[in-house]
């Protein structure tokens, strides 16, 4: 256990003392009401359109449920967590970010830890509250993992780090992190802030492998799981962020946020997709991505100038090397190949060149069996 952490003294002090906007159905939620000056007369949708037809039942003129009680206690069940009190959810996992930061880093003052090659949004939120971003480099060994000897230095260096960021599975990397190293990390001596592990690709790990940490939050106090329904679940369209933690930092996380952050319509198709149907198709098609994730890693090694598959691969997705005609990860060609098959081939992968460790790099989603065959049939034509 973090024995320094506190909470009081890790919470902005304004955040502290924070007294939350009470909403109108926070008193009642039934009845006639009056008191939220919604609009009675229902939604201007003509009655027999699609919009009007599939959120029949919401009451959509009506705000939203502001604690999204019911949705918290199907992801309880989903991912073993006590209680609804541990859960702040938010609109995709970026507004999970954003609330870490808002409640814990004062502007201009405090800073964060992050471990690239990572996920570029720490970055860009930290910009945005005006927090400084310090670095530890994962190791560049093509296995991408914690390298907590020099986190613990830039923590001693810097001791207004309040939060540090880590991805797992990474991404680009698609590494998930070894869980000694994450403990190691949320035990660190002297360190008096938070420790986010965003989990955005976690269920494609494979069963034998280590999985989730968000059991961890009955143990650490400094622990904060995201999560979301975009990925695995498919629901990227919906934008339903989840963050798992102590119910101390998620009554801040909740404070903090605005009353009616999850529309009535994103919490319904969420809830959906937490019933045991919906959970049978989120499993049959994680299946069907991690047989395909290793088809593709099978094919690449017979396509001319692939080079490695960097990462341990527990996404839902592939990084590989694109060689020069020496043998070396070359940025320019893997650039080139990429351009070449979106403007030309219709085929949009990513070009990962520009992170540290990933010279030369594609980053490659696991499609459809007939969209994986379009990647295998492109790859092998631009590299032969």
């Amino acid at each position: 256990m973090a024995a320094t952490f506190s909470i009081e003294s890790a919470v902005r002090p304004n955040i502290l003392a924070l007294k939350p906007y009470r909403c109108a159905r926070d008193d009642y939620s039934t009845g006639v009401l009056l008191d939220a000056n919604e609009n009675a007369y229902g939604p201007a949708l003509n009655p027999s359109s699609e919009a009007a037809v599939n959120t029949a039942g919401l009451d959509i003129n009506r705000y939203p449920d502001p604690h999204q009680t019911d949705l918290k206690n199907l992801l309880c069940k989903f991912r073993n967590i006590p209680g609804p009190e541990h859960f702040f959810v938010g609109v995709g996992s970026d507004e999970v970010i954003d609330m870490v930061f808002r409640v814990f880093c004062v502007p201009g003052k405090d800073a964060v830890l992050i471990t690239p090659p990572t996920y570029g949004m720490y970055s860009v939120s930290a910009q945005i509250n005006d927090v400084e971003v310090h670095k530890a480099t994962l190791t560049l060994d093509g296995e991408f993992q914690l390298n907590v000897d020099e986190i613990q230095k830039q923590v001693e260096a810097h001791p207004n780090i309040k939060i540090i960021f880590l991805c797992s599975p990474g991404n680009p990397t698609g590494s998930a992190l070894n869980h000694e190293s994450i403990r190691r990390v949320l035990t660190l001596p002297n360190y008096k802030g938070v420790v986010v592990v965003d989990e955005a690709y976690v269920d494609f790990i494979d069963a034998n492998k280590e999985g989730s940490t968000a059991t961890w939050v009955t143990e650490y106090p400094n622990l904060i799981v995201a999560q979301t329904m975009s990925k695995s679940f498919g629901l990227a369209g919906v934008r339903l962020g989840v963050a798992i933690t102590t119910p101390e930092i998620a009554h801040y996380m909740n404070a903090a946020k605005a009353p009616y952050n999850i529309a009535s319509t994103t919490s319904r198709v969420a809830q959906e997709a937490l019933q045991p149907k919906g959970l049978e198709i989120l499993n049959n098609h994680i299946s069907i991505m991690v047989q395909e994730r290793n088809r593709l890693l099978e094919a690449f090694k017979s396509i001319p100038a692939l080079g490695r598959v960097l990462g341990t691969n527990d996404a839902n997705f592939v990084l590989v090397e694109v060689l020069n005609k020496d043998g070396k990860p070359c940025n320019d060609r893997a650039f080139s190949v990429y351009s070449d098959m979106a403007k030309r081939q219709g085929l949009v992968v990513r070009f990962r060149g520009t992170e540290i460790g990933c010279e030369g790099c594609l980053r490659i989603t696991v499609g459809t069996p007939e969209e994986n065959d379009v990647v295998i049939k492109r790859l092998t034509e631009q590299l032969s």
